[in-house]
């Protein structure tokens, strides 16, 4: 209710004055909406309180509930550009980024605008962010030439926002994770492991001096340019994983970026299609994808393991919902296949901020019964989930993720 009802330099104006309690009736009045008046709240918006009342009954008003003049009060944008641009400009000068876009998505889910944004100036209206561009990337086959230079330019404002934000955190956790992960037995002395050595020379210990002599060191390699790992990530393309599309296309393109590292992104419907040549730009990654259709993981984890060359230094990350259309039991077997040759398997219900989405519990509780548990992961927490799994160390599944293990 705070940032529903504030404006985005401070508490927005309209009589409220100072006074607590009436700033509360202000805003339950603003979040609750109203019939007639002060509607029983003892607060009746008036100037720029009025508009905001007017820009969040356009989007959440119900049909048959009565406005101040008696008219019908209904979610009044209707099909038109328009009055959909003025209002899109309305709740940008009213809220602050974060509502506006909740109040976009509420609009395309529950007004049935998304048609609307096949148009650049609606595109050129909108306050960006993950959840549209994968609206965008699902109207991407219906989309005019005409709009489609608008569409790559708002999706080239969100990649590249997300790429700032996460690309050198996860290049530096995954360089000490390959570092770590390859062990040498000659190593110069400020590479040495104390904790591996000192464990691995235990037999050596003189109780006389109280020492460990170290008969064999255990040190850390440093990743050279030469490629130590690679990783494949397999993505679910079916709707309801869109914003899991854009995270794992940016990261795919990061991990790309590293020389120790060889990437794969494949993703996937009932078809599947290898993205691997466009990992140089996450763009190109998203507008190769097609949102929506089956599901046929089976099929799509068939095809990685046929690519896979090195299974013990390979990282399979499968990103999917496991609402499986293909063959379950072949599904799992072919998970067991790759684990029992020495690959690590990580399977993530969502790559996004949300957390979980709904998924197949079946699967998921089959999946863990093979030591490869699954659970939603955040953007934030992926390089650790990719760094653990590189060091072939347990995965650091959040606490909320416990029931899907």
């Amino acid at each position: 209710m705070e940032d529903l009802a504030g404006a985005p330099g401070g508490v927005a104006g309209g009589g409220a004055g100072t006074d607590p309690a009436r700033e509360r009736l202000r805003r339950w009045r603003l979040v609750l909406g109203g019939g007639e008046g002060a509607d029983g709240t003892g607060y009746e918006p008036g100037g720029r309180d009025a508009a905001m009342d007017g820009a969040l009954t356009a989007l959440y008003g119900k049909q048959g509930d009565k406005g101040r003049a008696g008219k019908d009060r209904a979610a009044g944008l209707g099909a038109s550009a328009p009055a959909v641009a003025r209002w899109l400009g309305d709740i940008r000068a009213y809220f602050p980024s974060s509502v506006v876009q909740v109040m976009q998505r509420d609009a395309i889910d529950r007004l049935g605008l998304s048609t609307l944004l096949l148009e650049p100036e609606m595109l050129e209206a909108v306050e960006a962010d993950v959840h549209l561009v994968g609206t965008l990337l699902s109207l991407n086959k219906a989309m005019p030439e005409t709009t489609k230079e608008t569409a790559r330019a708002v999706v080239r404002k969100v990649v590249d926002d997300l790429e700032q934000r996460l690309a050198t955190r996860t290049r530096a956790t995954l360089t000490g994770a390959l570092d770590r992960s390859a062990r040498v037995s000659r190593p110069r002395h400020h590479d040495i492991d104390w904790n591996r050595t000192i464990a691995a020379n235990l037999k050596h210990y003189l109780p006389e001096h109280r020492t460990v002599v170290p008969e064999r060191l255990v040190g850390y390699g440093r990743a050279a340019r030469s490629v130590r790992k690679e990783v494949v990530l397999c993505v679910d393309q079916s709707g309801s994983m869109a914003a899991s599309v854009v995270y794992a296309s940016v990261f795919g393109a990061v991990l790309a970026s590293m020389r120790s590292i060889s990437t794969r992104l494949v993703v996937f419907d009932t078809a599947v299609v290898d993205l691997t040549d466009q990992l140089d730009d996450p763009v190109d990654v998203l507008f190769g994808t097609q949102l929506g259709g089956g599901t046929d993981i089976n099929r799509a984890l068939a095809y990685c393991q046929s690519r896979i060359t090195r299974p013990a230094d390979t990282v399979v990350v499968l990103i999917s919902d496991l609402y499986e259309g293909g063959i379950r039991d072949e599904m799992l077997k072919r998970v067991a296949a790759l684990k029992a040759s020495g690959a690590q398997f990580v399977t993530l219900l969502a790559l996004s901020d949300e957390g979980a989405p709904a998924y197949d519990r079946e699967h998921a509780a089959a999946l863990a019964a093979l030591g490869a548990p699954a659970f939603a992961c955040t953007p934030d927490l992926f390089p650790e989930v990719m760094a653990a799994a590189i060091e072939r160390r347990p995965l650091p599944i959040p606490d909320t993720a416990a029931h899907q293990r």
